[in-house]
């Protein structure tokens, strides 16, 4: 069986490359002639484990890739196509910017000459693929095509094993032909016992919002929870482990920090409650969500800032982690360079240091200062900022760091360290919610 993979961005690529490993062949088609090239020639776009092996094996062992920017003859060649074309917020609304979307389904109904399933795999807000419907049905006979929900549940650093031993999938269809096709193309799932859910596709639609806007919510309530604790000599992570051993709570999600980025939370918690608004519906719930985290990041800085008595001028601090979490060199919505510009803002000098992301933040932030380790960022720094939990950080040797800083303290947005380690080498130490 041939797929055909529309837009060769994070999830396009992840998809393709994993259905490859289900024995399919997959042609990419993307607009962007240049990144196909550097993809066909084993370059991947960005940084995520595993990827560059799964990739150079399907280009060079088994074969099973191929690229196109036509999409015209992709269509004709197959009888499922995805839909994996980004869906940004819009800029002056919270809503998701589907155009991208809707453009692909009008070439998709230009092209079609025999039946075809076409899946949305983006993350669209209730109701747009049964308007991918419509727009296809102005040009082809009902009988020639279906729909399809299919969400994806990929976490950037982990995304190849999610997709491969996935919690769920999710398929949303009206129809048994279509569904029959989805079932063939995920039947290597059945073996492992992975569960199927299908539904309508309205509810496919809905659970991807609601998954992540839940686990965004998560995030915030114990990141409120941390400052409690602060004020009142509490320690949030024993409260999060203690609260996670119920298993109606879990403890995922329960980790207190600098406040949830990326590119999946920020833009789909926004695009859930924009959409409920249209629909006359208020989810306060996850409105509250957003509104506790678009402050969390502030309200570090600030007591960040507090620490040296609000005046930063002639202050050199280190920031280690740029990335908006460990694994990626997804710099999008970050929380690290909210926290830095709030730092720069105060004329903060910071030396920086990420094991993947520092290029992508070079054509963003080029005021920072960027350096080849941690060692070195934190030479002469009167402050260590840890932003994002990579696991070389967990390993630093805090001895040399302490001899090579002018000012031996430490501020773990992470809580990667424990303070009585840290104040025992002689390092003042400040924690989240502890």
């Amino acid at each position: 069986m041939k797929l055909v993979v529309i837009g060769s961005g994070y999830v396009g690529l992840i998809s393709g490359l994993c259905f490859a490993e289900f024995g399919y062949d997959i042609l990419f088609v993307d607009k962007d002639q240049s990144r196909l090239k550097s993809i066909a020639k084993g370059v991947c776009p960005f940084f995520e484990p595993g990827l560059d092996d799964l990739l150079n094996k399907h280009l060079n062992s088994t074969k099973r890739l191929t690229f196109s920017s036509d999409l015209t003859s992709a269509v004709q060649q197959t009888n499922v196509v995805f839909i994996t074309v980004g869906t940004p917020s819009r800029r002056l609304e919270d809503e998701a910017d589907l155009s991208a979307v809707f453009e692909v389904s009008k070439e998709i109904a230009t092209n079609i000459q025999k039946y075809c399933v076409i899946v949305t795999k983006s993350t669209v807000p209730v109701g747009t693929t049964k308007k991918i419907k419509n727009i296809v049905s102005k040009k082809v006979n009902h009988n020639k095509f279906d729909v399809v929900s299919n969400p994806e549940f990929l976490r950037e650093g982990s995304a190849i094993n999610d997709f491969m031993h996935p919690d769920r999938v999710v398929i949303g269809s009206d129809s048994k032909k279509s569904e029959k096709i989805m079932k063939e193309i995920y039947k290597p799932f059945f073996s492992q016992k992975t569960p199927i859910i299908f539904t309508s596709i309205e509810t496919a639609e809905i659970i991807k919002y609601a998954s992540n806007s839940f686990l965004a919510t998560k995030i915030a309530f114990i990141n409120e929870v941390a400052d409690l604790c602060e004020v009142t000599g509490a320690n949030v992570q024993e409260v999060a482990s203690a609260m996670g051993i119920d298993k109606r709570i879990g403890k995922n999600f329960l980790h207190a920090g600098p406040g949830y980025g990326g590119s999946c939370f920020p833009k789909d918690v926004k695009s859930f409650s924009a959409t409920a608004k249209k629909l006359n519906v208020k989810l306060s719930i996850v409105d509250a969500a957003h509104s506790s985290n678009q402050k969390r990041t502030v309200k570090i800085a600030s007591k960040i800032i507090k620490y040296y008595n609000d005046n930063l001028k002639n202050i050199t601090l280190t920031m280690l982690g740029l990335s908006f979490k460990p694994n990626t060199d997804d710099i999008r919505e970050s929380t690290s360079l909210i926290i830095a510009r709030e730092l720069l803002n105060k004329n903060a000098k910071i030396k920086v240091y990420d094991p993947k992301a520092m290029k992508n933040v070079k054509k963003e932030m080029g005021e920072l200062e960027f350096c080849e380790n941690a060692y070195e960022a934190c030479q002469r720094s009167k402050g260590l900022i840890i932003a994002t939990e990579w696991n070389e950080f967990k390993a630093l040797d805090l001895i040399k760091i302490k001899s090579l800083m002018e000012k031996p303290v430490i501020f773990d947005l992470r809580n990667i360290f424990e303070q009585n380690e840290i104040t025992a080498l002689g390092i003042e130490y400040f924690g989240i919610g502890k």
